[in-house]
């Protein structure tokens, strides 16, 4: 009996082994079809839109949850009201951060072909302020994840680890704050290259007023985007850690998830990517734009040097 038993159990085991993997794998493969044919049949990335829906399908229960916490006897509906408002403050700020460029001038020299004048115009250069986007928080926490497997197996004396399993301990936010920075300066310097920049502004016969063309153009761009990472990767270090900062003034773990970290920047991130799509395609229509007020703040238009 105790062997038949066995056998069953086994039986059972290999079966939801294969199941479960044939089943994940359908079901990655149905998910990469819709991301495939949202892109080709829609205005954004499909699996960034994907994603932030995911995202924003976790926000409504969240919200109830907090509302009903904050409603009973002991709480204060007031610090609800807010909580709102300070929501409403972290996604205007981090629109600001993610839109945020610092416009460098430049000149083209004028070149007269046959009867006609090109060139001559004055143009910018700009330089996001947080080019490095979603991925050095993504890094730190990649990171921060190491410490919880070994806290895991070692229950004795392992307050610090356990401790950087925690999202609202001070010892975690200031480890993750400087590894977020770091990450930030690293992965900037990975993916931005101001030499290829010079060269590109020199072959097209551009220059920056008050700068030589050649190493110092790559210099002066360099000290440029130096200046302004520092203040980017502080101000992302600080949407980082802002979760666990609410969290640590009552908030709701659920809730206080939305503050900040990779789920606030993904949703805010793409339902930008996705207006400035639906904007474009208006104004490709001689539309005047999707708002009343006028064209989306921080787009970049058409006299914006694409290099």
């Amino acid at each position: 009996m105790m062997q038949f038993n066995l056998s069953m159990m086994l039986g059972f085991f290999y079966f939801f082994l294969l199941s479960t993997v044939v089943v994940l794998t359908a079901g990655s493969l149905f998910v990469m079809l819709l991301c495939e044919k949202i892109t080709d049949k829609g205005l954004c990335n499909g699996a960034s839109i994907i994603i932030m829906i995911g995202i924003i399908a976790r926000l409504p229960n969240t919200f109830l949850q907090e509302l009903s916490a904050k409603s009973t006897p002991s709480g204060h509906i007031l610090l609800f009201i807010l909580e709102i408002a300070l929501y409403i403050a972290i996604n205007m700020g981090c629109i600001l951060i993610i839109q945020g460029v610092r416009k460098v001038p430049v000149n083209y020299a004028k070149q007269i072909v046959g009867n006609r004048q090109f060139g001559g115009a004055r143009q910018f250069l700009p330089l996001k302020v947080n080019a490095s986007g979603v991925m050095p928080i993504i890094f730190a926490q990649a990171i921060l994840f190491i410490p919880t497997i070994f806290a895991n197996f070692n229950t004795e004396g392992s307050g610090f680890l356990r401790a950087l399993t925690d999202q609202s301990n001070l010892w975690y936010m200031i480890i993750y704050s400087v590894v977020v920075i770091a990450f930030t300066f690293l992965y900037t310097a990975l993916i931005f290259n101001p030499k290829q920049i010079a060269d590109n502004l020199k072959q097209n016969n551009g220059f920056i007023p008050g700068v030589k063309p050649g190493q110092p153009t790559v210099d002066y761009i360099g000290n440029i985007m130096d200046k302004i990472t520092f203040p980017g990767a502080v101000a992302l270090a600080l949407i980082g850690i802002l979760p666990g900062i609410v969290q640590r003034f009552g908030v709701q773990p659920g809730f206080a998830s939305f503050f900040g970290g990779t789920s606030l920047l993904i949703m805010v991130a793409v339902i930008l990517d996705t207006l400035q799509q639906i904007e474009t395609h208006l104004l490709m229509r001689q539309y005047d734009g999707l708002m009343k007020s006028g064209r989306i703040q921080g787009r970049q238009s058409g006299s914006a040097v694409q290099i």
